[in-house]
């Protein structure tokens, strides 16, 4: 029942993005079809899955136990913490951070989270910025 609870909660909150990515205009022409396709495409795909979810044959639920939910409510709070402070921050800081809170919330060493973190959030940042042309924020407390 759960499944179909979240199946239907989500056909409702994909009819709502449709709504919305609908009315996506752009200024300028940057592209020959503009920025509506790609939300509505991504958002369409959300919605058959849902749809599918709602009338597939139920399977027996297990519920996580308290520490994966835990896991879980800390990871969340870990997303939402990135996307608060991530302009402030920037992304290669915020991005360090994230994954080291990730990494250790999945039994990683100190030192192998940390190493990590640096490693993806220096790389990315110079991946999206220099081959890509993709402008990130770099903080604006380094500003």
């Amino acid at each position: 029942m759960s499944d179909r609870i979240f199946a239907a909660v989500w056909l409702v909150l994909c009819g709502i993005g449709l709504f919305i990515a609908w009315g996506i205009h752009s200024e300028y022409s940057y592209e020959p079809l503009g920025p509506r396709p790609f939300p509505i495409i991504i958002i369409s795909l959300m919605a058959f899955c849902s749809f599918l979810l709602l009338f597939k044959k139920t399977d027996p639920v297990y519920w996580p136990t308290p520490r994966v939910l835990r896991r879980l409510v800390l990871l969340i709070v870990s997303l939402v913490i990135y996307a608060w402070l991530f302009e402030w921050l920037g992304f290669p800081l915020a991005t360090i951070l994230l994954t080291i809170s990730v990494a250790l919330l999945f039994n990683a060493t100190l030192l192998s989270a940390v190493i990590s973190g640096i490693f993806l959030g220096i790389s990315l940042f110079f991946a999206f910025d220099r081959l890509l042309d993709v402008t990130l924020p770099i903080g604006h407390w380094l500003s």
